[in-house]
C-alpha cells in the first residue's frame, strides 16, 4: 500500500503534468509541510520533562525553550524540520554531566510550540533572542536543517568558538534537490518550488547563496567545525558534509586521515563506508 508521501508526491506529478506551475505550488506547500508533528519518545522523556521551561517571543510568534544545567560553558542546540528538542535527551545528558548549561528550543510549528508554518529565518531569530538572553554561546550543534541554521548563525550574527554539524547540509539548495528527486518533480514544478522558495525568504539566487551557503562562504578560520554524518544515512547523503571538509580544510577525520582543503579548522568526518 502507498505511504501518504507517495501519495502526495504522485498527485504533485498528475498535477504538473496539466500545469507545471500548479504543481510548483503544491510542492511548495508540502515542501513546507511539518505536519505530523513529532512525539516525545519514552526514552527522551525524562530529560524531556525535567527541562526549565519558557515561552519565547518572536516575529512569528512565541518558540518553547528548554534549559538544562548550570555550567559556565553553554551549548545552543538546534533540531532539525519536523524534529524537536528532546531528539537530543542522550547529548544533553552527556553535555550536563560534562559540566555544561544545555539550551534548546522547538522551532514554532514544531514540538511543544504553537504555529502552523515556519522556515529557517525562525530557528536564526530563536538562537540570536536566546543569545541575548543568556549570553553568548560556547558551541552550536545542529541537525539537519538545524545545521544549516547553526552553519548560518556562526557565519553571520551569532559568531561561535565551535559548531558541531549532524547529519546536515552546507546550503538549502541541498534540502530542495532532495525534495525534488524524492518527489520526482518534473524540471518546470521544481523551478517553480525554487522561486516561490526564494520568495518567501526575501532573496535571490545571488543572495541565497550568499547568506545561506557555508561552501560558497565558509566559517571564519577561527570556528572549529565538526561534522558527522553517516554515510548510509537514508534521508540525506553525506555529498555536503564532504564538501563542508573541503572547504574548511586541514581536518583530520575519525580515521586520522588528513584533509584535503587548505584553511587551518579542525573539521572532522566520520570514516564509515557506504
Amino acid at each position: 500500500m502507498p505511504s501518504m508521501i507517495e501519495l502526495v508526491a504522485g498527485g504533485i506529478r498528475a498535477a504538473s503534468a496539466v500545469s507545471p506551475r500548479l504543481g510548483g505550488d503544491l510542492a511548495y506547500r508540502a515542501f513546507f509541510s511539518t505536519a505530523p508533528r513529532m512525539r516525545v519518545r519514552e526514552s527522551e522523556r525524562a530529560v524531556h520533562e525535567s527541562a526549565r521551561r519558557s515561552a519565547l517571543p518572536l516575529p512569528s510568534g512565541e518558540t518553547m525553550t528548554f534549559e538544562w544545567g548550570a555550567g559556565e560553558r553553554s551549548v545552543l542546540l538546534l533540531h532539525g524540520w519536523k524534529g524537536r528538542a528532546a531528539q537530543f535527551a542522550p547529548l544533553v545528558e552527556r553535555l550536563v554531566g560534562d559540566g555544561f548549561r544545555v539550551v534548546a528550543f522547538d522551532a514554532p510549528a514544531h514540538g511543544d510550540s504553537p504555529g502552523r508554518s515556519t522556515d529557517v529565518r525562525d530557528w536564526i531569530a530563536a538562537a540570536e533572542a536566546l543569545r541575548e538572553r543568556d549570553g553568548d554561546f560556547d558551541l552550536l550543534v545542529g541537525h539537519s536543517f538545524g545545521a544549516l541554521a547553526a552553519l548560518t548563525l556562526a557565519r553571520s550574527t551569532l559568531p561561535t568558538p565551535r559548531v558541531a554539524v549532524v547529519a546536515g547540509a552546507a546550503s538549502p539548495e541541498t534540502f530542495v534537490e532532495e525534495f525534488v528527486g524524492d518527489f520526482r518533480l518534473r524540471s518546470a514544478s521544481a523551478e517553480r518550488l525554487r522561486e516561490r522558495f526564494r520568495g518567501r525568504l526575501g532573496v535571490d539566487a545571488a543572495e541565497l547563496l550568499r547568506r545561506y551557503d557555508a561552501v560558497a562562504d565558509p566559517l571564519p578560520d577561527t570556528t572549529e567545525l565538526l561534522l558527522a554524518h553517516d554515510r548510509r544515512d537514508r534521508r540525506l547523503s553525506d555529498r555536503d558534509a564532504l564538501r563542508l571538509r573541503e572547504v574548511h580544510g586541514g581536518a583530520r577525520d575519525s580515521c586520522g586521515r588528513r584533509g584535503s582543503g587548505t584553511r587551518g579548522s579542525s573539521a572532522r568526518s566520520p570514516c564509515s563506508t557506504r
